[in-house]
């Protein structure tokens, strides 16, 4: 893949890895950003990292624009050469799907929805031709994601399906975007899903909410006092379903601080995971369960 560059005003570069979203996309956006940080251009001041781009931030009066652009497109031949190989994190992430404080406000807004006779996890189950919501929640939940960037508000996490092409869930957002999404909500939209960091305005379709925090700026949850946003881009969730009793004592636990949420270090190499995705998956559940 050719990476397209462009300028934005006087300080950013904007890269372009690839037009669609894959996981060879985000390893080499991934890959280039880090060879950035660890080169420490003079000149530079911010990189921010998203799905298959990225862009840099830059004084003009410490590095000239075009010098940077070649410094950048000489970075690109090492990533393309780099081993997919990424030393990350697999966290669990329990999601009480179809809870009643996503479904009172969708009922609020179905008229920019799509279906407004349906729930948003009815309409995305029916459009993905799934015979049940219990099998779209099976298939939602079924597979690890990547999180591939983490922004748009404080904390939010994108995540990409760790299946292949065939079986990827593909949801629209909704029509007009509502004014009001709880927080923690865990929603989709086209090949992404995310989990609403704070309550506000959304436009992704919502399937349920988890009871663990994964922004906090005081940084009085236990285990985000050492930083306030829980994920970075390269962690690979494992979404956990669970009823309201189990939701409740989540709720309780973070409360009392004494909510730990599971997560273990692993490796996770872009060539195995093509040879044999399926495979590979239960290789990382294997190791999010072990001890």
């Amino acid at each position: 893949m050719t990476s397209r560059y462009t300028f934005g005003g006087d300080e950013h570069i904007f890269v372009e890895v690839d037009e669609a979203m894959s996981l060879e996309a985000f390893f080499k956006s991934l890959s280039m950003t880090n060879a950035v940080r660890e080169s420490a251009i003079k000149g530079v001041t911010e990189i921010c990292p998203a799905n298959a781009s990225f862009q840099i931030k830059f004084d003009p009066d410490a590095i000239h624009p075009d010098d940077l652009m070649t410094e950048l497109k000489r970075l690109e031949e090492g990533a393309d050469q780099a081993e997919a190989v990424l030393n990350t994190r697999i966290i669990e992430i329990p999601v009480y799907y179809q809870d009643p404080w996503t479904h009172e406000t969708l009922m609020r807004f179905r008229e920019r929805h799509q279906d407004p006779d349906a729930s948003d996890i009815e309409f995305a189950a029916r459009i993905n031709d799934f015979n049940t919501v219990e099998d779209f929640i099976a298939a939602h939940a079924g597979a690890p994601w990547f999180v591939s960037m983490v922004g748009f508000v404080s904390g939010l996490p994108f995540l990409y399906q760790m299946v292949d092409r065939p079986r990827q869930i593909q949801v629209p957002k909704y029509l007009r975007p509502r004014t009001d999404t709880p927080k923690l909500t865990v929603g989709y939209g086209g090949c992404f899903s995310c989990i609403y960091s704070v309550r506000g305005a959304g436009g992704y379709q919502m399937f349920g909410i988890t009871p663990m925090p994964i922004y906090d700026p005081n940084q009085e949850v236990n285990y985000l006092k050492d930083f306030m946003v829980l994920f970075k881009p390269g962690d690979i969730v494992k979404w956990k379903p669970i009823d309201r009793e189990a939701y409740d004592q989540a709720v309780a636990d973070v409360e009392a601080g004494k909510f730990m949420p599971r997560m273990r270090d692993v490796v996770f190499s872009l060539d195995d995971f093509n040879k044999d995705i399926d495979g590979t998956n239960a290789k990382l559940e294997e190791a999010l369960y072990a001890g």
